[in-house]
């Protein structure tokens, strides 16, 4: 059974992009077919994090009748399918964001994730792609501001009986002024089913156009979207850090003390 999931919040800025494909990147690593979706038609960034910055047809060509959803979806070296959104002004015109349902109902059967990478805020875009998912999963920054504009985003889908299947924290530093997790939970009204810490790897990912689960498999960060991964398939999460990259201070005394 095909399963449609957004990955949304109500603002920039949270990792959505990042979140979308380094999941896909780990679902497919399980042995799952997935397909990532740019559902942000407007400022659209998942091109660019695998690099597929210039593709000939997009998103934007199949909403307007102009390419097949096949024409325009790209296999990815880590296994994953990529439907990117054009980059370009001038294919904002005569594209019917109303269409967006047809495109992933047209998906069904014929592949085991549809992934949405949501726009943020809750204009046209947004609330095109809440209807052509039967899931949310919610990314929230540790921060008011951002937990707010997320429970937005959670009344809007719960509105359309849209199923949520739980809060990812991102970006998390283990700083004093950051929301603790049972006042996020509280407030948007889901668990929070994943905890992805800031990661200095993350931009040299982006930079480089490789998913940070490949790049870097046994950073924090990647690590814990794999266990998010396993999660959804449910299938039981086992890791630990390698000793000599990862240590802990214990490791390290112990190390230390043996010469």
């Amino acid at each position: 059974m095909t399963r449609v999931i957004l990955i949304s919040s109500g603002k920039g800025g949270s990792g959505k992009t990042t979140l979308t494909s380094n999941l896909a990147a780990s679902l497919a690593q399980l042995g799952k077919d997935v397909i990532a979706i740019d559902a942000n038609l407007t400022t659209p960034n998942l091109g660019m994090h695998v690099g597929l910055q210039m593709p000939a047809k997009t998103l934007h060509h199949v909403l307007r009748g102009e390419a097949r959803i096949r024409e325009a979806t790209y296999p990815h070296p880590l296994g994953f399918k990529v439907m990117p959104a054009s980059m370009s002004v001038d294919d904002l015109k005569n594209v019917d964001v109303g269409r967006l349902p047809e495109v992933t109902v047209n998906l069904i059967g014929k592949t085991d994730f549809v992934l949405l990478d949501c726009a943020a805020g809750l204009g046209r875009e947004a609330v095109s792609a809440i209807e052509a998912a039967d899931e949310m999963l919610v990314v929230t920054n540790p921060e008011m501001t951002s937990v707010v504009d997320s429970l937005k985003a959670v009344d809007l889908a719960k509105r359309r009986n849209k199923k949520i299947l739980g809060v990812v924290v991102n970006r998390k530093k283990n700083r004093w002024h950051e929301m603790p997790n049972h006042k996020i939970e509280d407030l948007i009204g889901a668990p929070i089913i994943a905890e992805i810490p800031e990661d200095p790897y993350i931009q040299q990912s982006i930079h480089l156009k490789k998913p940070l689960v490949s790049m870097m498999p046994d950073s924090p960060a990647a690590v814990e979207v794999r266990r998010l991964a396993h999660w959804l398939i449910d299938k039981p999460f086992e890791y630990e850090y390698p000793e000599e990259e990862y240590p802990t201070l214990v490791h390290r005394l112990a190390k230390w003390l043996n010469g």
